[in-house]
C-alpha cells in the first residue's frame, strides 16, 4: 500500500502531487527546486545556492522517513545549462558519500519558477 510522505522542512508541492510516496521500503521523491521551506521564496542568488537548497530539500524528505542522503539509490538531475555539470559534481561530492547514487543528468529548456536545477530521487529505507 502506498503512503504519502510530507514534512514542513521541505517545500510543499506546488501542484497536484506529493512530496514523496512510499511503497514498502522504496520511496519516490518528487522533483525538488530551490524553494526555502519556511518562506516559499527561491534560494537562487547563485547556482551553488540553488543546488545546495535542492539537496537540503531532498535531505529533509529523506529524514522525515527515517533515512538520509545515503539512502538515495537513484538521483535524476535536471539542468537548464549542462555547463553546470562540473559544479553539480563538486557540490555532490561534498554532500553525498560513496557509494554515490546512480544518476542521470539531463539538460532541459525550462524548469518551474525559472530555476536552473531540479532533482528527484528514489531511495530505500528499512520498514
Amino acid at each position: 500500500m502506498k503512503k504519502q510522505i510530507f514534512t514542513d522542512k521541505a517545500p510543499a508541492a506546488i501542484g497536484p502531487y506529493s512530496q514523496a510516496i512510499q511503497w514498502g521500503d522504496v520511496v519516490f521523491v518528487s522533483g525538488q527546486i530551490p524553494l526555502i521551506p519556511s518562506s516559499g521564496e527561491l534560494n537562487n542568488e547563485t547556482f551553488y545556492d540553488q543546488t545546495s537548497q535542492v539537496i537540503d530539500n531532498l535531505e529533509a524528505i529523506c529524514r522525515e522517513i527515517g533515512g538520509g542522503l545515503d539512502n538515495i539509490l537513484k538521483l535524476t538531475i535536471f539542468l537548464t545549462d549542462l555547463e553546470k555539470f562540473d559544479e553539480v559534481n563538486q557540490i555532490m561530492s561534498k554532500r553525498f558519500s560513496e557509494p554515490f547514487p546512480a544518476r542521470a543528468t539531463i539538460e532541459i529548456s525550462k524548469l518551474p519558477k525559472g530555476v536552473d536545477i531540479e532533482m528527484d530521487a528514489i531511495l530505500s529505507i528499512e520498514v
